[in-house]
């Protein structure tokens, strides 16, 4: 007989060793429970260096476009921290349906306390580095979730009207996830950050490319006047002549910098 078993939010229901290219980090093939959902994520950890600091990184994309690559979040790990990226809902054997900033959302949230409860991650709160629309996930989980540390927006989009503007290739898809921008503009004002920074309470670090033709540099703009106005701390990096993903060696030395300004902000944070 079937019985339906009851998924706790945050719950780790699987993790499945896969292989790595670098000998030190270990990476897992994680399924977690969300709303009632198994969704999925990839998970890399230092091999055998005590408690240590996390972060999540929140993907871009939707679906199959901006998936998370292994090599992605191992480079992170080996700066030090337990790296953890959700696929979101719906995505490579998980379940439910993503909607690109909405409920999918709380596959980050619900990530943050299963990452937290792992035996190699370091008490305290979580930074999240938000990716393109992953930067829509991870500033709605930082208003809406105390656990959240320092935010990095990286590509980020800040306004979703502006990117159903900017993006006539996506129109379609966002009609269809979203909604139509007059007739569900709330669905929007809910994605576009700047438009309620006031809401945030965490240090934002800014990253985009000059050159970015998938999000426009003003969006990280807007952003930052946002948060200017409503007196929020941020920083902010523009790299000249970069589009939205960018080369080997300009992105590792982002990573540096960000790396470093995130273990700032959390020795910053009083225990």
């Amino acid at each position: 007989m079937h019985t339906e078993e009851l998924i706790q939010d945050g719950q780790l229901l699987e993790k499945e060793q896969v292989r790595c290219y670098v000998k030190h980090i270990s990476l897992y093939l994680v399924t977690y429970g969300s709303q009632g959902l198994k969704v999925k994520g990839y998970l890399a950890i230092p091999n055998g260096q005590g408690p240590l600091p996390a972060v999540i990184y929140c993907r871009g994309g939707i679906r199959k476009v901006g998936m998370v690559r292994k090599r992605r979040i191992v480079s992170m790990a080996q700066r030090g921290y337990v790296v953890f990226a959700p696929f979101y809902r719906g995505n490579e054997g998980g379940e439910g349906r993503e909607d690109f900033g909405g409920e999918d959302r709380y596959d980050l949230i619900h990530a943050i306390p299963m990452v937290q409860a792992l035996d190699e991650v370091r008490p305290g709160p979580v930074p999240l580095i938000g990716f393109s629309r992953g930067a829509v996930m991870a500033l709605r989980a930082a208003k809406e979730c105390k656990e959240v540390g320092p935010v990095v927006v990286w590509g980020g989009v800040s306004d979703m009207l502006d990117t159903y503007e900017q993006r006539i290739d996506l129109r379609r898809m966002l009609k269809r996830v979203v909604g139509h921008p007059k007739k569900q503009a709330e669905a929007y004002l809910e994605r576009s950050p700047a438009r309620w920074v006031a809401d945030l309470h965490v240090p934002v670090y800014i990253i985009h490319g000059l050159k970015d033709s998938q999000v426009d540099v003003q969006q990280a703009r807007k952003l930052a006047t946002a948060l200017d106005l409503a007196g929020k701390e941020y920083t902010m990096a523009l790299y000249d002549g970069l589009e939205h993903r960018f080369p080997r060696k300009e992105d590792e030395k982002a990573l540096d910098d960000i790396f470093a300004w995130l273990s700032r902000k959390l020795a910053s944070i009083k225990r």
